[in-house]
């Protein structure tokens, strides 16, 4: 009889450790709860220390930085208010692929104005900065729906 209470429990605390610990912090986007000028500033100063930029190139940077900063926190504002109220309901295919579309838009949209703000060599580094940030991202993604913690 004791043996068998010592794998209960046994089981019970490992079923228990095994769960998802996502906590308050993952339902929160990414640095929301900071204003889109300290978003655009901090990706600006990255940028600058990995690819040394001019002060021209900061500036540049910094505008498109804010204005993308100002869209996400924009739209996260949107969706956190729907689903605040209730109204908040899963898109529809259509709806996906439209919000997708528009995505892959602004993304093109950003590579064209940095290349034409950035040198070659720091074009280069930028992009090979980007898809592996990407990728890193998809990689996480795909281990959480599988159920693994990451």
């Amino acid at each position: 009889m004791k043996q068998i209470v010592v794998v209960m429990v046994m089981l019970i605390s490992i079923g228990m450790t095994a769960q998802r610990h996502d906590g308050k912090s993952m339902r929160k986007g990414p640095n929301m709860d900071m204003s889109a000028e300290e978003m655009a500033t901090l990706q600006t100063k990255r940028m600058t220390l990995a690819l040394d930029l001019t002060e021209a190139q900061q500036d540049r940077i910094y505008d498109i930085h804010l204005e993308n900063a100002t869209f996400r926190k924009e739209k996260w504002n949107e969706i956190k208010a729907l689903k605040e109220s209730g109204k908040w309901e899963k898109p529809t295919s259509e709806e996906r692929f439209e919000m997708e579309n528009t995505r892959l838009d602004r993304q093109i949209a950003m590579q064209e104005k940095m290349k034409n703000i950035l040198n070659e060599d720091q074009y280069e580094t930028w992009k090979k900065f980007s898809n592996r940030k990407k990728s890193m991202h998809h990689g996480k993604k795909k281990m959480q729906e599988r159920g693994r913690r990451g």
